[in-house]
């Protein structure tokens, strides 16, 4: 029983009749001490049904439930570690086994999808977690969080994987279980993938199919030729898919300073970008993207790149805030800001910001660590051979996001001279271990959302599993 303890000081009804999903999800993610990344109300960052609605629209999960895919990937992209198994993926003794594991631990949490009919419940599809395990009865707690209807109540196991082993109509795919860890992986510190939008579906079919095909074309004759190619019949919507980690560093509760840990990483953001405009594909996407569009100085205008777009607009976002550069018309004010010139080892003087941020009425501080001899505003500015590293650019992502994809990509070039140029340009072999880290990171969060569309081809989107 020691994962109840942490399942049930974050305990929670479901808002609505087909919220059992994201109602199960919360008090998983809240269990964990998972961080959502953003506020839930005021300054508190705690997981809400509201906040889980980058898989699908809160508007379809109210009317038509979630899937079990969809639960999963919505976890993931939540933070967490997450291993689904449909019933014909495991066996019972398979699940008596993790719950056992679960049941004992506070650091993974194993949650159910099951028929209430077989447990002799009014209703269909529904989502709970299980908060403990009885070995003498062999019977698992369920942690209904329709507890408008049922409190938390002991089911045999056998039973479970009964009601478990039924198929949802609306995918015809079988139900079943997936156990829930923290991620502890390193963070991302350049780029990371979102699904929070329908972007990562034409995306993911961008890397998965469409470049492949781009490439068996018995006129590609050079590596500029290919390069050209990709970033000409790129999706409209990319930039929405690859997203910057803004450097902004949220205040540790009662302390006036970075904490170590956050005082490093606006190094390691530099050194990685730095590594990223040190490759000599950086050198080429810099040169085809200024040959085809010169800077204009981070504008906005409809035929721009839209990924060089997206990239621009995060940056001077980023870089304004902490520049004190928004206005309250854009939703933000600076209500104080103080600056001190700070020694680091072995990296020279640095200058360390503070600030006192009002948004939407909530106060909040934040921090940033920047190079003293920092002149630019925008990172879309940046030369590729020299100058302070700020900010990412846009050919900065388009370079991670290439050396990102898997290496059968490039399998399909005519030639096998050309074949092996363009082979060694994106390998990641030579490259140093923190962008080596960088690029495994982002090559598992897109391989994962190839998954994801995999499954979309068997799932439809809309599901009866609505308690």
């Amino acid at each position: 029983m020691q994962g109840f303890f942490s399942l049930v000081s974050c305990f929670q009804t479901q808002s609505e009749p087909a919220f059992c999903g994201l109602a199960t999800l919360s008090v998983v993610l809240n269990a964990l001490r998972i961080d959502p990344g953003r506020r839930w109300k005021g300054p508190w960052r705690w997981f809400d049904e509201s906040m889980l609605d980058c898989c699908e629209h809160l508007d379809t999960v109210r009317t038509k439930g979630i899937t079990f895919g969809k639960v999963a990937c919505l976890a993931h992209c939540s933070g967490a570690d997450v291993r689904p198994f449909r019933a014909d993926q495991a066996t019972l003794a398979d699940l008596r086994r993790h719950l056992v594991r679960c049941a004992s631990s506070q650091d993974c949490h194993l949650v159910v999808s099951y028929h209430r009919k077989l447990l002799g419940q009014t209703g269909t599809g529904h989502f709970s977690p299980i908060g403990g395990y009885h070995a003498g009865e062999d019977m698992a707690l369920i942690l209904d969080v329709a507890r408008f209807k049922y409190p938390p109540h002991w089911v045999p196991l056998p039973l479970l994987w009964e009601a478990m082993n039924t198929i949802d109509e609306a995918t015809g795919l079988l139900r079943g279980f997936m156990l829930i860890s923290r991620n502890n992986g390193a963070p991302s510190l350049i780029c990371t993938v979102s699904c929070r939008d329908e972007s990562w579906q034409s995306m993911a079919k961008y890397c998965i199919e469409d470049v492949p095909n781009l490439l068996k074309d018995e006129s590609v004759d050079s590596v500029l030729t290919i390069l050209s190619r990709i970033v000409n019949h790129l999706p409209p919507n990319a930039g929405n898919l690859i997203k910057w980690v803004i450097e902004v560093r949220r205040k540790e509760e009662g302390g006036s300073r970075l904490n170590g840990e956050a005082n490093e990483i606006p190094f390691l953001k530099e050194k990685v970008l730095q590594q990223i405009r040190d490759t000599k594909l950086f050198r080429l996407l810099h040169k085809l993207q200024c040959s085809k569009q010169p800077c204009r100085s981070c504008s906005s205008s409809r035929d721009e790149d839209s990924i060089a777009q997206s990239a621009a607009s995060v940056c001077c976002q980023g870089d304004a805030l902490l520049n004190e550069n928004l206005s309250t018309s854009n939703g933000f004010c600076i209500r104080e800001t103080c600056s001190e010139c700070v020694q680091v080892d072995d990296e020279g003087a640095k200058i360390f910001t503070t600030s006192s941020l009002v948004s939407e009425g909530n106060e909040q501080g934040v921090d940033k660590l920047s190079p003293i001899s920092l002149s630019e505003t925008c990172s879309c500015k940046s030369n590729s051979s020299n100058g302070t590293v700020k900010n990412p650019s846009s050919t900065d992502i388009l370079t991670v996001l290439l050396l990102s994809l898997h290496p059968s990509t490039w399998l399909g070039i005519e030639g096998e001279k050309l074949k092996a140029e363009f082979q060694s340009l994106v390998s990641t072999d030579s490259l140093p271990d923190a962008l080596k880290l960088e690029i495994l990171h982002l090559r598992r969060q897109l391989r994962y959302l190839k998954a994801c569309q995999e499954k979309e081809a068997y799932e439809d989107p809309l599901s009866n599993d609505a308690c």
